[in-house]
């Protein structure tokens, strides 16, 4: 099983998240593909098994650019994809990734989970990410 993770990380919270789901996807023997949003590729993100996204809230509850952008680029090819959501946030209450989700699934992708941070990821944020990339 392939797993594509892709992320985008302004302070490096959300990198902490994408690195634990890469560890998390080794240890379940997948084969992973981990990369910055600015340099994905869309095809081979969209060839893997379980596509796992990335983004820090930005703004009013937004996606960060380049994962916007990213996301934008594979958003219509999602349908019957297995998507898994992760990031961070500091204000608010992490909006972005209920509106991140309703956007994967009115893709028509399966969304397996969404996983938000509350500035740095603590012990079971990360642990959550983990399994997110193992599933």
């Amino acid at each position: 099983m392939k797993v594509a993770i892709v992320y985008a990380s302004t302070t490096g919270n959300t990198e902490s998240l994408a690195r634990a789901a890469e560890e998390g996807a080794k240890a379940a023997g997948r084969e992973v593909s981990l990369t910055a949003a600015d340099s994905a590729d869309a095809a081979e993100t969209l060839a893997a098994d379980l596509i796992l996204l990335g983004s820090p809230a930005m703004g009013a509850e937004q996606l960060e650019d380049s994962m916007e952008s990213f996301f934008s680029s594979i958003e219509g090819s999602l349908s019957g994809k297995k998507v898994g959501l992760f990031g961070s946030y500091d204000w608010g209450d992490g909006q972005w990734i209920s509106d991140w989700s309703d956007r994967v699934t009115g893709a028509g992708a399966t969304l397996v989970n969404a996983v938000k941070a509350h500035l740095t990821p603590e012990d079971a944020d990360l642990e959550a990410v983990k399994q997110l990339a193992g599933a």
